[in-house]
């Protein structure tokens, strides 16, 4: 069985239909530096990769001319990926690093990453790596504004990737960069030409890459979540004095919040788990630094998947404020801040003893906190 640091690492291409995904698939599959790429696609037939095929192993599987890997998605992703493991462990293809997985371009991303993440037959031998979304230049505003694929697609992204920047005219391409980066604060946006662009910049966005790399900054990025939310609510306000008693607003919204004093282990078990079962849908995504009983732990959440808690070594600065920054569908501040009391909880339990469990007061207050959630 591999170490966690063993295992292989996948990532997710998705992006609204027509934003490229093909041409990016090509011009990653003929750079030197993917040729031990592994390749997911559901048909064939609807990538255009034929110049490339030089070997056909099995129905489901070819041999590329770069030295990649290529199968198709037929049924079950997590039989998909464990039959390409079995193929590589009997040397039937060859060995692959990687694994590029792309989805149609209507699909929802977060299953997948779900699938990935949490499945017990595929944790020990493959894990996430990054999710890329690609953004077409030209109809990139519009996907955005009335498609909520296109949307989700974007919020959930560690890349943003403009494609076909080349169409479009410098104004439209500053406007949907924009729109990008206020959607989606903790995505690097990258703009790209007929596909070009470096592997090295639309991968390797784990936490413990980034953490290895003293990049947790870059990662977490919560000076462009605070720089966000500003320009929201100033938009907001000059839009409209406020909504009805009531009424809540269901908009995608990016915020930051920071929390002066440490918070305990059981209380940050509880508010995740709560917060994820009860309101997953609304929040695209969720990441954080805390300080945790005075131990730098990073979090990260994607709709109800959490991803397990990661204890760092030493703190990547003097700052010891607990930094939450969250993309939220009708989900403000406001709604997510009266949870927060959960953070300070301690346990009722004897370490040890089993699930932690808050004070029973406590508790009827988050949960009156967690109803008045839209």
């Amino acid at each position: 069985m591999l170490t966690s640091t063993d295992r292989l690492p996948v990532s997710i291409i998705t992006g609204f239909l027509g934003s490229g995904k093909t041409t990016l698939l090509n011009r990653l599959l003929q750079d030197p530096a993917m040729a031990g790429a592994a390749v997911i696609i559901n048909e064939f037939g609807e990538i255009g990769l034929d110049h490339l095929l030089i070997a056909t192993p099995n129905e489901n599987t070819v041999l590329m001319a770069s030295g990649c890997i290529c199968c198709t998605l037929r049924g079950d992703l997590v039989n998909t990926l464990r039959d390409l493991d079995a193929q590589r462990r009997k040397g039937e293809v060859p060995a692959f690093d990687r694994v590029l997985i792309e989805t149609t371009g209507l699909a929802d991303p977060v299953p997948i990453v779900q699938t990935v993440v949490t499945d017990e037959r595929l944790a020990p031998y493959y894990g996430l790596d990054s999710v890329v979304t690609l953004v077409d230049a030209v109809n990139g505003l519009a996907q955005l504004d009335t498609q909520p694929e296109s949307r989700k697609q974007a919020a959930i992204a560690d890349r943003l990737l403009i494609t076909k920047s080349d169409l479009a005219t410098p104004a439209a391409l500053q406007a949907l960069t924009t729109q990008l980066a206020e959607l989606n604060p903790g995505a690097q946006v990258l703009t790209a030409t007929q596909g070009d662009v470096a592997p090295a910049l639309l991968f390797g966005a784990t936490i413990a890459a980034t953490a290895r790399k003293a990049q947790l900054a870059d990662w977490l990025r919560e000076n462009e979540y605070v720089r966000v939310e500003a320009k929201q609510s100033q938009a907001k306000q000059s839009r409209r004095p406020g909504l009805p008693a009531g009424q809540h607003d269901d908009s995608v919204q990016s915020y930051c919040i920071h929390l002066d004093d440490p918070v305990t282990a059981a209380g940050l078990t509880s508010w995740l788990m709560a917060l994820a079962s009860l309101h997953g849908a609304s929040l695209l995504r969720v990441k954080g630094l805390l300080n945790v009983e005075g131990n730098p732990v990073v979090v990260h959440a994607v709709q109800t998947l959490i991803h397990e808690p990661l204890t760092l070594e030493r703190w990547p600065d003097d700052d010891r404020r607990s930094r939450l920054v969250f993309i939220a569908r009708g989900m403000n501040r406001a709604d997510i801040e009266a949870t927060l009391d959960v953070l300070r909880w301690k346990s009722t339990m004897p370490a040890g003893t089993g699930t932690p469990k808050p004070d029973p007061e406590a508790y009827a207050r988050f949960l009156a906190a967690m109803e008045k959630m839209h």
